[in-house]
């Protein structure tokens, strides 16, 4: 390993830390104006008091949902690794694709548990 194997991160680094500095100055400058006129920092720039409260409850449903999505989100993760490694293993002559049928019909048995409880319905 010698430095120029190096350079693209820190090419990377460079970048990166340039963008978010720039984009700090960005906002301190074009952001002065709104300074000058106090109920911009009001959470209410409309000016109209809201008469509601402030945090408004949320159904079950809406976290149900939300959990559900998070961890199909998760699972459908551990596929990518799975794709970039394929080659590999079909070349090692190691059998992969039983093992990821397996996972996936484990998906999809659990995506049909929930049609058929009705968690995914918004309204019922």
């Amino acid at each position: 390993m010698t430095v120029t194997d190096y350079l693209p991160v820190l090419i990377q680094i460079i970048l990166a830390v340039g963008m978010g500095i720039s984009i700090l100055i960005a906002s301190h400058i074009f952001g002065q104006r709104g300074r000058r006129n106090k109920t911009k920092d009001s959470p209410y720039e409309c000016g109209v008091i809201t008469e509601s409260k402030s945090h408004p409850r949320f159904s079950i449903k809406f976290y149900v949902i939300a959990m559900l999505f998070i961890v199909f989100d998760i699972e459908v993760i551990f596929l990518v690794p799975w794709a970039l490694i394929y080659r590999e293993f079909l070349q090692a002559s190691i059998p992969i694709l039983i093992p990821i049928m397996v996972f996936i019909g484990v998906l999809v048995l659990g995506l049909i548990y929930e049609l058929k409880k009705g968690a995914l319905q918004w309204e019922k």
